[in-house]
């Protein structure tokens, strides 16, 4: 039957897990935990193919308990009914180690039919995400749960790991390996810290390259084939997503181009244009704003026009909107002075609108006064004084002026026409 070779390659030990040094190394937590042979409640967060698994496999080994293992992607609350059933019985008389892996993907009362039996100590849970655990899963669960972060696997960590593909692939096959210098960097580099994804792309060499007289010839060319793209770890609806579009607006408002870029880069590989196009329209307000009013209408342009070129043509209007943003002056004062003024509206702070701005044709319905409104561009400079907020706000200052040229040439403008 065949097996994966990522499967095949499995570590046996913590020792062997690559990569998860901060949780495994000698002395971190999880590996005491482990090693004290005392298993609770635990939910494993981070990205496929970092270990997971294998950890969750090796813990199984160490305990007495009958290990039961469900995947939530296709599992049902009648699987989770037979492992109840199995407790204080002869077939788990010391209760249940559950692995259920993709948590997320139960809902609520799936998740919450488990909670008795981890209260009482029956099931103890490890579970496994690739979403943040404190978003997808029931407070409840975390609440008697330890979480502990894998982390992707460094390029330099995988290169061990896939040195050790090739050379049980070469015992395997009985064929000598001739690897191209780069071979191992490009494929440690385009796994994107996956290791399943590594093993994958050495076991697919060893079936494609060309074999003379027992020697097998591994290009750098056929590695870059087989793992384009693959360094990729995108969802549009999940954790990658945001961190990605979070990782462009930050870039853009640290004014830093080539970050800014990077981050496009992804978004745009990974066919999300139109999450591209928000964060850069956002960020023309939000970040830079009045200090160069000019780049909202730019940039809109940009995004219009790289919706209606689409890919990939569209790279190179979005591109020059990021570049235009991370290189202009930077002031958020807009930003700042509508949530001060949404703050008090939503705090229940409005009043009353002052008479002589209320709407004149209510006049002539029992409500005839003077309204005494001051017409502005009757008056030098078109500007007189006039009291436009509500009594009860009516010494309230929303909008600070930005220390940019643009808002201080403004401030100076209007000092100058407000000075008696």
């Amino acid at each position: 039957m065949y097996r994966p070779l990522a499967d095949e390659l499995r570590p046996e030990t913590l020792d062997d897990v690559c990569g998860q040094a901060h949780i495994l190394g000698p002395g971190a937590l999880l590996r005491r935990i482990i090693d004290s042979g005392n298993i609770p409640n635990m939910i494993f967060y981070g990205p496929s193919g970092v270990g997971k698994t294998t950890v969750a496999n090796i813990i199984a080994k160490r305990t007495h308990r009958k290990l039961c293992r469900l995947n939530a992607t296709t599992a049902s609350s009648g699987d989770i009914k037979e492992i109840v059933a199995q407790l204080d019985t002869f077939l788990a008389p010391d209760g249940v180690l559950l692995y259920l892996d993709e948590i997320q993907y139960f809902n609520k009362r799936q998740q919450q039919s488990l909670l008795e039996h981890i209260e009482n100590g029956k099931i103890t849970l490890i579970a496994s995400t690739t979403e943040n655990p404190y978003f997808y899963i029931y407070n409840a669960i975390l609440s008697r749960s330890t979480v502990f972060e894998f982390k992707p696997i460094t390029p330099e960590a995988a290169e061990q790991a896939i040195h050790r593909a090739v050379r049980y692939m070469a015992e395997k096959t009985k064929l000598i390996p001739d690897l191209e210098p780069e071979v191992v960097g490009t494929i440690a580099r385009s796994c994107g810290g996956d290791l399943r994804k590594a093993a994958n792309t050495v076991e697919l060499l060893f079936t494609a390259s060309r074999v003379e007289n027992g020697v097998i010839h591994i290009t750098e060319a056929d590695a870059a084939a087989i793992s384009q793209k693959s360094s990729m770890r995108y969802d549009r609806e999940g954790d990658q997503h945001f961190d990605v579009v979070s990782a462009l607006m930050k870039s853009l408002r640290g004014s830093d181009p080539d970050a800014a870029l990077h981050y496009l880069a992804r978004l745009l590989e990974a066919g999300d244009l139109s999450g591209a196009c928000r964060r850069i329209l956002c960020s023309a307000s939000e970040d830079i704003g009045l200090a160069y009013p000019q780049a909202m209408p730019i940039v809109k342009a940009c995004v219009d026009t790289a919706l209606q070129l689409g890919l990939p043509e569209g790279r190179l209007a979005l591109a020059e909107a990021c570049i235009l943003l991370a290189t202009a002056p930077k002031s958020n004062s807009v930003e700042a002075a509508i949530d001060a003024a949404i703050a008090d509206v939503k705090a229940g702070v409005t009043g009353q609108i002052p008479r002589e701005l209320q709407n004149v044709h209510a006049d002539g319905t029992g409500f005839e006064r003077e309204q005494g409104y001051l017409y502005p561009h009757n008056y030098p400079g078109h500007w007189v004084r006039q009291q436009y907020l509500p009594d009860e706000l009516k010494d309230r200052r929303y909008y600070e002026y930005g220390d940019n040229k643009t808002e201080q040439a403004a401030k100076r403008y209007w000092d100058a026409v407000k000075t008696p």
